[in-house]
């Protein structure tokens, strides 16, 4: 059964994203390669562990970090669990082995005041790009929603009238997400713009370039990262930084975890209490108000 087998499994029956899928077949067609170069008799579906744990050694000898190879690992265990499924092997050649351990790190959340200092600046050029921009980064920490979401957006899934966007999530699950009226204002401004501008857009993807094309994950990460550095020191820059961010000041202004679950997409709350460590300070300061015993001190 081939790889490309496993990928439609994954794509039709699992409902995958594309980065998913890209990632999956990228790493299996590399572990493919390796096993090609070892002059190797068996197909990957015949693999032993052995061979698996020589690619490990290779990849930690190349300079790649625990957290990669665990990736590229996490999609051969996906694909042995579908031989598994179909009955083409009777056990996993993975089935023993334990993730490499990782460094546990908490990325910094933008802070309210370089958010606030970032959209009250004039920063942004008045050009198009410059207000399409704008709109980006406003709406990724408005609403929390991933950079492929934001991608993905069609004109039609804005509810002006509602105040409603709707977002297709991970595994095609839709959720909706209030807009505020600042947001508002920005999404119609954009689309005015294009309207003067006469820009035809690509299958009706909300954000297009100047051409009607849809965007590039990498031009928005870009776009966030060059902005930020403009009103923050910290090392890392990026649209799940602002998710997180978004997330980080709800909690700080005392929404509860599973509201933010919902508005995030986050299948489990187990996701979403990871946001709750940079708020720890706040958490620390309301339980020492709130708390009864507290107040006999």
């Amino acid at each position: 059964m081939s790889i490309f087998a496993f990928l439609d499994y994954i794509s039709l029956e699992k409902k995958c994203s594309q980065h998913t899928l890209k990632a999956y077949q990228a790493n299996l067609m590399a572990f493919e390669s390796f096993l090609k170069s070892q002059n190797a008799e068996e197909g990957i579906e015949k693999v032993s562990y052995g061979e698996i744990r020589a690619w490990i050694v290779i990849l930690i000898q190349s300079g790649n970090s625990s957290r990669t190879v665990n990736r590229k690992i996490s999609a051969l265990r996906s694909y042995f669990k579908f031989q598994l499924r179909i009955g083409n092997i009777q056990v996993s050649p993975l089935k023993e082995h334990k993730a490499l351990k990782t460094d546990t790190k908490v990325a910094l959340p933008f802070s309210q005041e370089e958010m606030k200092n970032l959209f009250e600046s004039d920063i942004f050029p008045d050009t198009y790009i410059g207000l399409m921009t704008r709109t980006i980064i406003q709406l990724l920490y408005f609403t929390g929603i991933r950079r492929s979401e934001l991608i993905d957006l069609k004109v039609q899934d804005i509810d002006f009238p509602k105040g409603l966007l709707k977002v297709l999530g991970k595994r095609n699950k839709e959720r909706l997400m209030p807009l505020l009226p600042e947001i508002q204002n920005q999404l119609k401004m954009l689309l005015e713009s294009q309207k003067e501008l006469k820009i035809i857009r690509e299958a009706d993807f909300f954000f297009v370039n100047e051409k009607g094309k849809k965007l590039s994950a990498s031009f928005v990460y870009q776009s966030v990262k060059i902005y930020l550095s403009k009103v923050s020191t910290k090392i890392k820059r990026s649209p799940h930084v602002l998710r997180h961010s978004f997330a980080t000041h709800l909690l700080d202004q005392g929404a509860d975890l599973n509201s933010i679950k919902d508005l995030l997409g986050h299948s489990s709350i187990a996701a979403t209490q990871h946001y709750t460590h940079s708020s720890m300070a706040k958490i620390q300061e309301v339980y020492k108000k709130a708390h009864p015993r507290e107040k006999n001190n």
